[in-house]
């Protein structure tokens, strides 16, 4: 059970769910109207994953991709990814009619993995990627569906920022444990890269705790302290880093999942 329940990855959910979950709070929107696209997002993070397993099988080098897969052939899992694409858009059909423009968003993030997953060679622009089609672009379908003007807020551009700052060094760290494109550079630079990234989300998380103001920007203060843990792991130049660093960033993400789902429940 726990073998298949892997397969689908589904603690890594969290990744392109925050985001809408973030949308939902900072404008006091009400959860059950977007459970939809929620479920949406989730089954589409489930046809992501099992789409870039079945790329990175390919590469006798990704061990845990291959152990994880085991027993499966690449048909199963791509129709489990297939299943999952036609219910998660299946799920998208309301906001789709009620807001055509968002037919066209849910269009460009699925270019955008599809693009991550079979060139996944180029360093930087595979995070860029990652950060615009988990991080913007789900908070934008959000805003638009609640029909929210204006769209985005000058205080939700730096909270955008932010959190697009903080998915790109997590995507960083996690290229650097697994041995993807970002680890072609230099240690300086993997290193560089990740400081860089780490210190400007906590100036942007600042500013952006600065400008929403009290009483909600105080739940944002988190989110500032959490980067210095990738500068002190890459304090020092570092050729290989423990997988649990990974593991690590995983919990976090859930936990920052479960943290907004308690602070939408009860306002």
């Amino acid at each position: 059970m726990s073998r298949r329940i892997d397969l689908l990855r589904l603690d890594y959910l969290f990744s392109v769910i925050v985001p809408c979950l973030m949308a939902i709070f900072i404008n006091d929107l009400y959860i059950m109207d977007y459970l939809d696209i929620l479920a949406g997002f989730s089954l589409y993070a489930i046809t992501g994953n099992t789409l870039n397993d079945m790329i990175d099988a390919k590469n006798p080098e990704e061990k845990e991709t291959i152990e994880r897969i085991k027993g499966f052939q690449w048909k199963e899992i791509a129709a489990i990814s297939i299943v999952s694409f036609i219910f998660g858009t299946t799920l998208f059909i309301r906001t789709i009619t009620e807001k055509p423009i968002n037919a066209l968003i849910i269009v460009i993030i699925i270019a955008m993995v599809v693009l991550y997953c079979i060139k996944k060679d180029v360093p930087i622009v595979n995070q860029i990627l990652l950060g615009i089609s988990h991080v913007f672009l789900p908070y934008l379908i959000i805003k638009i569906d609640a029909n929210s003007v204006p769209i985005i807020s000058s205080a939700e551009w730096f909270l955008m920022l932010n959190f697009f700052c903080f998915a790109f060094t997590g995507q960083i760290v996690h290229e650097i444990i697994d041995g993807d494109s970002i680890s072609r550079l230099s240690l300086k630079t993997q290193r560089l890269t990740v400081i860089i990234s780490s210190i400007i989300t906590i100036v942007v998380g600042i500013i952006a705790v600065l400008v929403i103001g009290p009483p909600k920007s105080v739940y944002f203060i988190p989110f500032c302290l959490i980067p210095i843990g990738s500068i002190y792991t890459f304090r020092k130049p570092i050729k290989s880093i423990s997988k649990g660093v990974k593991d690590v960033g995983l919990i976090l993400g859930n936990i920052i999942l479960f943290y907004l789902l308690v602070l939408i429940l009860v306002q």
